[in-house]
């Protein structure tokens, strides 16, 4: 991974105070770019946004992706070259408890972030960032591919094929000689410094920190899990070549290999063991909404084009996760750690 385009470039993420933007933007802000943020504030107290130290070295703005006008306004004077779109409502149980937020969010979002595209003449290359839940979901037992049809059952999944939908829109109708545009379609990431609700691996460090079994409500769903630096890479990857080749635009799986994909079980006890000092789950499914219960990507397009594989496996992936959160409960440095897993990933990128 080769991250020399990105330094001195002017790059505009959406999202930025998030989960995966606050590791992106430490990976922007190592490579020399100029990053230049548009976010709400950060969404959960602790976050990582906050303990990236990030604050003083990139453009932060706090704003709404729904707000077009002040979005103007920031696009314009951060004049980028380089647009990566993150923002969003992400998770799948508040899209059942406020579904117009979510929509308004994750599809209008899109169009103003595109809109502002439209009205620049700077930018050379777009990535939006979706789901692996965009897909019509069947339960198959193989990997969905880029040509299955689009339709996520609930309406975050909805919202963000929807949001896949008006991308291809605004590419066929006004960039045909514009900036290079693609969407990437990740799976479940997960790493250190997520602090959201209802997700295993923060859900697994409350419950071991606060001396608790790890409750799962849904063990047998299989899922796409990777380490947060491999889509992140990926996209990064994406946006630059197809900034130097246009032909490379298009719509792409970002996942792990076969032998990651986990079941949520399979997933809490390797934690627990990673862990270790008796931590346990139990099993307590509590009746929610309707989730998909098996979800693979087939990533043969990403692997293909770009000569791509995935670098951590899941054994990894846990442990850098635990040795993360062990030095952010023990007061060290949460920036030098960051870094350091990104120069170890790069370098197990070669």
């Amino acid at each position: 991974m080769d991250l020399t385009f990105y330094r001195g470039r002017r790059v505009f993420v959406t999202g930025h105070t998030g989960f995966k933007g606050s590791w992106l933007c430490r990976i922007l802000l190592g490579a020399g770019a100029e990053v230049t943020g548009y976010s709400l504030e950060p969404p959960t107290h602790p976050n990582l946004f906050s303990l990236a130290g990030l604050e003083g070295h990139i453009r932060s703005i706090v704003g709404d992706v729904r707000d077009i006008s002040t979005l103007q306004a920031v696009f314009a004077e951060a004049r980028p070259e380089v647009v990566l779109h993150l923002a969003a409502q992400p998770i799948v149980r508040e899209s059942y408890k406020n579904p117009v937020y979510t929509y308004e969010t994750n599809v209008m979002g899109t169009v103003n972030v595109l809109e502002c595209i439209r009205q620049s003449d700077g930018v050379v290359s777009f990535l939006n960032v979706t789901t692996d839940k965009v897909y019509q979901n069947n339960e198959w037992a193989w990997g969905y591919r880029e040509n299955e049809p689009l339709d996520g059952y609930d309406p975050y999944s909805n919202s963000k094929s929807c949001s896949e939908l008006v991308t291809h829109c605004y590419k066929n109708s006004f960039f045909a000689d514009g900036p290079a545009i693609s969407t990437a379609r990740a799976g479940n990431v997960i790493g250190g410094g997520d602090f959201s609700p209802d997700r295993i691996i923060p859900d697994c460090i409350r419950a071991v920190t606060e001396g608790r079994e790890i409750i799962l409500r849904n063990p047998h769903s299989t899922r796409p899990y990777q380490h947060v630096l491999e889509p992140l890479f990926a996209y990064l990857m994406i946006a630059a070549r197809q900034a130097e080749d246009k032909t490379l635009a298009d719509w792409y799986n970002v996942g792990p290999d076969e032998g990651d994909c986990l079941t949520t079980g399979e997933l809490a006890e390797l934690f627990c063991r990673t862990w270790g000092h008796g931590a346990k789950w139990i099993d307590k499914f509590d009746g929610g909404p309707h989730e998909a219960n098996f979800l693979k990507l087939d990533c043969s397009k990403l692997k293909e084009v770009f000569g791509w594989r995935p670098t951590w496996h899941m054994e990894e992936t846990v442990r850098r996760i635990v040795e993360w959160t062990r030095i952010y409960l023990e007061g060290g440095d949460v920036p030098g750690e960051m870094d350091r897993e990104i120069r170890d990933f790069v370098e197990g990128c070669k």
